[in-house]
């Protein structure tokens, strides 16, 4: 069985995160989001459930002391869903951040369950 999952962005959010990271970031995030699509269990250091909320991951990527943090979630059990990412400066996921992924969360699967 192929337990391979499919990782896709929705809408702008997570390339105009991406396009703005230097070379070496941009290449740190696409090992990582390969890791997550052919790993079964992924490592809570790259992939992590974000406690209080539903449905809501962070995949996180360090490159060198820079901490950088995409927000994603699943839409029919393989598919992630990439939404926005950001530099992480500060010890406490910024709740902004967090706010904003769950708007985009939610957008997409209204937005879904429209068609």
């Amino acid at each position: 069985m192929n337990s391979e999952k499919q990782v896709i962005a929705y809408k702008k959010y997570f390339l105009d995160f991406y396009s703005k990271q230097s070379d070496s970031v941009q290449a740190k995030i696409e090992w990582t989001l390969q890791l997550i699509k052919v790993t079964r269990q992924v490592p809570e250091k790259y992939f992590q459930h974000m406690t209080g909320t539903k449905g809501l991951y962070e995949i996180r990527v360090e490159v060198g002391s820079n901490i950088f943090r995409i927000f994603s979630f699943f839409d029919k059990g393989n598919v992630i869903v990439l939404g926005n990412g950001f530099q992480k400066k500060t010890q406490k996921t910024p709740k902004q951040e967090i706010e904003k992924a769950l708007k985009i969360m939610e957008e997409y699967f209204n937005e879904k369950n429209s068609k």
